[in-house]
């Protein structure tokens, strides 16, 4: 296909807004008949198209990428989406969810590292099956849900989603922060830390998807270099024969209250790479139409679970630690940055070095989020769709700069709490993608071109029931501090978190019905 495409423009991202009209399809005709245009005052008109006309830059925002735009077929290319969301998840947030499992459910090593495991492999492969259809379509994640849930149902997990990502931007930042003041012995605060990353991470967002690729390209070697590092200096004192034990009483865990502690540890490392379900197509959008869905899905899984794997490890390790090492306890006692650090204990000046860098690192992870959730303002409605999407990545650093001040001294309970909660609605959207594409289309072509189509797209009433019966499930089952579901409390004896398989089996339950019916009464 490379060999016959047509020729790109210079900047592919700023030549969206001068396409000819005449080679949309005709459901890109009914669009731009229907949705009247929204006046824009002539010198914002001229200010917007001088900041756009800047170098790097990219203009586009959820308009589709159409086949003739994509960027040609390669295998460095292709290899790109492995190494994307490789460097994205090396980093130190998601070290910092292996901690909890020893340090919050008295797991032990062996056990912290099976569920961590079996978790990262299930909610990384929710995320690679919803990638797939990015090269397809030529559309954003939350463009792609219209066709699975209906334009007007799909504008409430767009909206979760933009939670998501900025509930993670103010994790980055909170850690980032911790990080950068524990290095600096104090003399610099959490906050002035948090100024950093937020600021980094704005730029590079700023300016969009070619920017953001080629930093993520190189962004991965200095992370996987210092994590590397952080093992030889703390992995002597890493206790791999720890064993799963009652925090209150320090007594061994078993039976009931040790399956209890796995569920719940186990969903809470599904939900972390699973959050990239709704944003996951957004970065092949460039990729060439006939991309092969194994080898979207195959990259990605691979890329999320080499990650998310590596640095959980490392977490678990530098929590089993904490049960030998003083140090280590009391520095856990400050901060989980303090904790990372101080594996690096013995280092001198390089070990402060290395926790800049492990710092800096988490604008890997900030970058995207920041990205996905400005399109998300767009998706929401005209009004937003108006608005550039640099514009909304302002708003978006500032929402969860403010967050991460705010928020500074509970990162723990954030974590806890937030990721696990968020997890819950991606799983259940992820479900109902999933019966409707198997069920419902196989063997059927999707007229991507019609993105904003309401005649064409579904109405979405079984995916909307389903959704919310779904997150019925979910409340029922989730155990949280603030909340414990009836169901969940009977869990073990002592009670576990299983609101995202209550929510999953509702909602695959009552949406096959519901759709059989919606089908046969309108017909799409």
């Amino acid at each position: 296909m490379a060999n016959h495409a047509p020729p790109l423009p210079a900047d592919i991202e700023k030549s969206a807004g001068t396409l000819n009209v005449s080679s949309r399809s005709t459901s890109d005709e009914f669009v731009s008949d229907v949705v009247a245009p929204i006046p824009v005052p002539p010198k914002l008109r001229t200010w917007n198209q001088r900041i756009e006309n800047l170098s790097g830059l990219e203009a586009r925002g959820i308009k589709r990428v159409l086949p003739e735009e994509r960027h040609a077929a390669s295998g460095s290319a292709y290899a790109q989406m492995a190494m994307l969301w490789f460097s994205a998840n090396i980093s130190a947030n998601n070290l910092a969810v292996g901690l909890l499992g020893p340090l919050l459910f008295g797991l032990g090593f062996t056990d912290s590292a099976m569920c961590a495991f079996g978790g990262i492999l299930v909610g990384s492969a929710a995320t690679a099956y919803m990638s797939i259809f990015g090269a397809q379509s030529g559309n954003r994640t939350m463009i792609v849900l219209r066709y699975f849930m209906g334009y007007w149902p799909a504008k409430l997990p767009c909206l979760l989603n933009m939670i998501l990502m900025i509930g993670y931007g103010t994790i980055d930042c909170i850690i980032g922060g911790q990080i950068l003041s524990a290095v600096s012995g104090g003399t610099m605060s959490i906050v002035v830390g948090i100024v950093i990353v937020a600021l980094i991470s704005w730029v590079i967002a700023v300016f969009g998807m070619a920017i953001f690729q080629k930093y993520e390209r190189y962004a991965w070697g200095p992370q996987l270099f210092v994590l590397l590092i952080l093992i030889g200096a703390a992995g002597r004192s890493f206790n791999a024969s720890l064993q799963s034990t009652d925090l209150h009483t320090g007594e061994p865990l078993t039976g009931g209250p040790l399956t209890a502690a796995r569920l719940s540890f186990f969903s809470l490392q599904l939900s972390v790479p699973v959050s990239w379900a709704a944003a996951s197509s957004d970065f092949y959008v460039y990729y060439p139409e006939n991309t092969k869905p194994w080898k979207a899905f195959s990259l990605t899984m691979t890329g999320l679970t080499l990650s998310f794997l590596f640095v959980n490890l490392i977490g678990i390790g530098l929590a089993s630690g904490t049960f030998a090492n003083p140090a280590w306890l009391e520095a856990d006692g400050i901060s989980s940055g303090a904790l990372i650090l101080a594996g690096y204990d013995g280092l001198g000046r390089f070990g402060d070095f290395c926790g800049v860098i492990i710092a800096l690192g988490l604008i890997n992870n900030n970058v995207p989020g920041t990205y996905a959730s400005a399109l998300g303002f767009q998706v929401l409605g005209r009004y937003g769709k108006m608005v550039p999407r640099y514009i909304w990545v302002c708003v978006i650093v500032l929402i969860y700069f403010v967050c991460a001040v705010a928020g500074r001294n509970n990162l723990f309970d954030i974590l806890q709490n937030f990721v696990a909660l968020m997890g819950y609605w991606v799983m259940i959207m992820v479900a109902i993608v999933l019966e409707e594409h198997v069920i419902f289309r196989r063997g059927r072509i999707f007229d991507w071109a019609a993105w904003e189509d309401k005649q064409v797209l579904p109405i979405g009433i079984a995916a909307f029931i389903a959704f919310l019966v779904g997150w019925a499930g979910a409340i029922v089952g989730m155990y949280q501090n603030w909340y414990i579901g009836p169901v969940a409390i009977k869990v073990g004896g002592v009670g576990a978190d299983i609101g995202v398989w209550l929510g999953c089996a509702f909602a695959m339950v009552i949406f096959v019905p519901i759709r059989y019916w919606e089908l046969k009464r309108f017909g799409r």
